[in-house]
């Protein structure tokens, strides 16, 4: 299990933690296609990630 604010730093979406905080706060990250604003939201591997319209399977990232 990783966090959100944690993939979106892996995958290169958000080079720190604030900009990744601001990024899900503001509505602009999707998970299973359901907007997220836990930014402390724990993702499985089965889980897809949508950020401007780029899309991360999460068992293919970590």
């Amino acid at each position: 299990m990783i966090k959100l604010d944690q993939f979106l730093k892996l995958v290169g979406i958000a080079s720190t933690g604030g900009q990744a905080k601001l990024m899900i706060v503001d509505g602009e990250v999707q998970v299973n296609g359901e907007v997220e604003t836990r930014r402390g939201k724990k993702l499985a591997a089965t889980d897809q990630v949508t950020v401007n319209g780029r899309i991360f399977k999460v068992g293919d990232v970590i």
